[in-house]
Parts: C-alpha cells; structure tokens; sequence
C-alpha cells in the first residue's frame, strides 16, 4: 500500500532549550512541516510513501531532500523551482509561557505552485491513500486549485483521502478557509481536527467544553462528528482532545467518529519536550493503522500512542517505530528503563 501526502516543508530554526528568540547566538536547523511529518512516520513504520511539494535548486533544499530519503520517503515527484524554502521560527513555551511560531515562508517555491508542476496521475499510480491538510490551500489561490484537481484525480483513481483540517490564522481569515475548505471537503473521506479547527473553519462548536481551561465534554465532540459528517458526508471524523494545564503538561487522547458510534481512546498525561508535529503524528498513526484493518478503537489507540510519542522527540519528525507505538500501548507509559 502506498501514501501520497503534498504540502509545504520548510526550515525549522530552534534557540536551544527553552531559550527566547536570539537569547544566545545558537539555533538548531531542522526540517518539518504536516504532510512531510505524516510522510516521515509512515516511513518509521515501514510504510510505502511518497512526498509531493515544490522546492528551488539549492543546496538547503537538496539537505532536506537528502533527510527525507534517508527515512526512506519518496521524493521523485518534487517540482524544482521557484527563489526559497520557507522557514519558520520556533520559540518552545514553558510553564505558563506559551510556544511561539513566527513564519517566514511568503513566495516560497510551492506558494509559487502551478497546475503543470503536478502529474496527479502518474503520482497516483499503485497509491491507495491521498493526504493533505488545511496549510497547503491556505499557501495560494493557485495551490487551492491544485489541491482541488489533485482531489478529483484521487477520488476518479479509487484513492481514500484524509484531511487534517490545521486552520493557521496567520495564513488567512477563518471566511476565506471556510469558502476553500468547503469545496474540498465532499472529497474527503476521513477529517481529522481538534475542536479549535472545527469551531474557527466551519463554526462548528462542541457545547460545554472550554479551550483555555481544559475542561472535556464527551457528548459535546460527539455532537461536533456528526455535524461535519451531516455537512460533508465524511466516512469518518477524528478530533484530537488536548487537556492543556501549562506548556509543558498536557493531558492527550482522542476521537474516532464512524457514522454511527463514538469511540474514544486512553489518555497519556504528558510532560512534553516538543509538540510541534503531535497532530501529524496522530493523522499517520490513523492512516497506518486504517490501512493495516484495524478496528476503530484499536486504530484509535495506536494513533493516539504514537502521537503521545511524538511529544516526547525534538524535531518536527516522529522518529518511533511500530513496535515502540505497540509496547506503549502494552506498559501503559511508565517510561521504565527497557534492558
């Protein structure tokens, strides 16, 4: 089985530790963003999968190319062109001290995307699964169109999509992702987003749940699944339920909405070392497991484990395994020496 994932990566820039922006003269390069991180974990669990975006000809570009290919995802369908990587600026929260995220990613090469880069049907060729998240139509008029010829050839091409819908405020007003949003969705079949993305895309909001103070209501995501499944006619709905009580600890789990019946996972309690690329890893937990015949609830917990996961690793990337997702959900998460 093969994954098709398109969207933007770009240059993470890090200070060290939890330090402020330029507090020292050090920052860390990496390299991330949502569908290269989803490409990334599906290729740690030895998944077929291939990454589609545009970047220019340099030598930052070839690095990242180089990294992706080292965790053994598929780069033969990226469009070269274009002046830049975009970047972005990580400034990692602690305590009561929110993270921070500033972009410098405008004209970057794929914003710069056109139809003719992309042969949606030669990338499709031998793929069962096609993903991509809100970020990508956000970048351009233009990539909204593409992504939308890259949905028609999927679904013409018998292809499951999945969308996490990451709604980015810095990218563009909740109307504009509303009316784009809107059009992709009939052809998608499994929506992944949290209760933020839900309210600020499509005004849907779950009752009796408070954002900022943490407080859960069941009933109330419940109630969230089946207004976007009565809306876009989703197969299935997933929302990630983030319990947040400073920037370091987080109370993590999730649910699966078929149509039908609710399921709802563990919860991880988590002292975090880094949850950029927390909702990336619980998409291509799902996709793996989805893929492999899971049951709903164990597809659950297995994307839930190894999102969990993924709060605990420096870098965009989820760099686990199956069978490190499969002994978390065994051990429960003590985090005892293994010998």
């Amino acid at each position: 089985m093969k994954t098709v994932t398109f969207g933007e990566i770009m240059l993470r820039l890090t200070p060290t530790g939890y330090m402020r922006f330029f507090q020292d003269q050090n920052m860390v390069g990496t390299f991330g963003g949502g569908e290269a991180n989803v490409a990334v974990s599906l290729a740690n669990f030895g998944e077929e999968v291939a990454f589609v975006t545009k970047l220019p000809q340099n030598p930052i570009a070839e690095a990242c190319l180089s990294q992706l290919q080292g965790f053994g995802v598929k780069v033969n369908h990226v469009a070269r062109g274009g002046e830049r990587m975009g970047i972005y600026f990580l400034e990692k929260g602690a305590s009561c001290r929110p993270s921070k995220v500033v972009y410098d990613r405008a004209h970057s090469s794929i914003s710069t995307a056109c139809e003719s880069d992309f042969d949606w049907r030669e990338i499709f060729k031998g793929a069962n699964w096609f993903h991509f998240t809100g970020i990508t139509p956000a970048l351009s008029d233009d990539l909204a169109k593409i992504t939308y010829s890259a949905l028609q050839i999927a679904k013409e091409m018998g292809l499951t999509v999945s969308c996490d819908l990451n709604y980015r405020k810095k990218l563009w007003s909740k109307e504009k992702a509303c009316e784009v949003m809107s059009k992709l969705m009939p052809m998608v079949d499994l929506c992944i987003c949290n209760e933020e993305d839900a309210s600020d895309v499509f005004g849907i909001r779950s009752t009796g749940s408070d954002i900022e103070s943490g407080v859960l209501n069941k009933e109330g995501y419940i109630e969230v699944a089946k207004k976007l499944v009565d809306k876009f006619a989703f197969r299935k709905v997933a929302i990630t339920l983030r319990e947040s009580f400073s920037a370091n600890d987080n109370d993590w789990s999730a649910m699966l909405y078929d149509g039908e019946k609710a399921y709802f996972s563990k919860k991880y309690s988590l002292h975090i070392v880094d949850r950029v690329g927390g909702g990336d890893s619980f998409g291509a937990g799902l996709i793996y497991s989805l893929q492999k015949g899971k049951s709903n609830q164990d597809a659950l917990e297995f994307a839930v484990a190894a999102s969990a996961l993924k709060h605990t690793i420096e870098g965009d990337y989820n760099r686990v395994s199956v069978d490190e997702v499969e002994n978390l959900i065994k051990s429960g998460g003590s985090g005892r020496v293994q010998r």
